[in-house]
């Protein structure tokens, strides 16, 4: 069988593994942006809390996907729960990272500006410094999110939802009629899929970065 008539007869399936690996991915990733973008913010005034909270997120990266997952199945079970867990924590390093630079870049002339005119420390992150640092906090998403989609492949192994498992069942079942077909379908998808998410965040970029502070 070719790789498309393999495509042709396996597409509902396909289609459906696609779609939990791309939401599995994006909730993880609005989880991590949220997290991530709050460390940096409690954490970039001061040196030290700055580098412990890099440090502390690159560690993360430092265990291997399947030792993560394979940790974190005795505590919480198959499924979901490992895969979300582990996604989310391996996304941290880049935002975290991307924000303490970004919030830490901007001029402290426009801070002191909008000191001057009254505004309270909140409304100056939120109006001020926080716009000002999006363009790298985006770039820190972006990098997280091509990560993670590779990633999530791994969650197969835990029973997790998406594309990885096509990609298990082609290895497991190799020497078969379709095991490389299996193998590439899983493959050319998180290829597919990354690709559609980096040109979401080109499009979200051009429509929330002010052109004169755009890259």
């Amino acid at each position: 069988m070719s790789f498309w008539e393999y495509v042709g007869n396996r597409h509902a399936q396909l289609l459906a593994d696609t779609y939990q690996h791309a939401s599995a991915v994006f909730q993880c990733m609005v989880v991590a942006t949220l997290l991530g973008v709050t460390i940096g913010v409690a954490t970039y005034r001061t040196e030290w809390a700055g580098n412990l909270a890099v440090t502390s997120t690159a560690t993360i990266l430092t265990i291997p996907s399947l030792a993560m997952i394979g940790l974190l199945i005795p505590i919480m079970g198959l499924g979901v729960a490992p895969t979300v867990t582990a996604l989310t924590l391996y996304g941290l390093l880049p935002i975290v990272r991307n924000s303490i630079v970004g919030l830490r870049g901007v001029d402290a002339s426009l801070v002191d500006a909008a000191t001057g005119i009254g505004m309270s420390r909140p409304a100056r992150l939120f109006r001020v410094e926080l716009p000002l640092a999006w363009p790298p906090i985006l770039t820190g998403i972006r990098v997280s999110t091509q990560m993670l989609m590779g990633i999530a492949a791994i969650a197969a192994y835990a029973s997790g939802p998406g594309l990885g498992n096509e990609i298990f069942r082609g290895i497991s079942s190799l020497g078969s009629a379709n095991a490389l077909n299996q193998v590439l379908a899983g493959t050319l998808g998180i290829i597919v899929l990354a690709l559609l998410f980096d040109a979401a965040y080109v499009l979200i970029g051009r429509l929330t970065i002010p052109r004169g502070i755009r890259a």
